[in-house]
């Protein structure tokens, strides 16, 4: 069994900033993304009907610290960061691999593609030492 990655996926490529024919396309992504979840980052389930309904791991950014608790902040959060294009360059079947988004209270997350037939995600904050934190910081801010 391969061991789990500690670090940060250095390969993670965030696509160029949007133009005026491109926005389109991401107004129209961000309709059919979805938001699954991952009971490793939960502490408390909520809303998400997550199985088991939550398993936090300590080497894991839980949601719960960054202030999201339904599944509907989780997805809107989702539906942010497409318009934004704040996407991957890598895909899988059509969709981004990487979502960013960043809070309300500045907090940065990354959402990992999940299920590549109905572009489901699932995501948590971003860790200081994610050395693409703060290009997405800027990003956001900037768009």
């Amino acid at each position: 069994m391969k061991p789990r990655r500690t670090t940060a996926n250095p390969k993670r490529k965030i696509a160029a900033q949007p133009d005026s024919k491109a926005q389109a396309r991401l107004d129209e992504l961000a309709g059919r993304v979805g938001y699954g979840g991952n009971p490793e980052h939960k502490r408390h389930p909520g809303d998400f009907g997550l199985t088991p309904p939550s398993q936090p791991r300590p080497d894991k950014a839980l949601c719960d610290d960054a202030g999201i608790f339904t599944r509907l902040e989780a997805t809107r959060l989702l539906q942010a960061g497409v318009r934004k294009g704040l996407i991957s360059l890598q895909k899988r079947n059509g969709w981004p691999q990487n979502i960013w988004a960043v809070n309300e209270q500045g907090i940065p997350f990354e959402a990992q593609l999940e299920n590549a037939e109905q572009g489901q995600y699932h995501g948590y904050p971003m860790p200081e030492a994610d050395p693409l934190r703060h290009t997405v910081l800027e990003r956001w801010q900037s768009s």
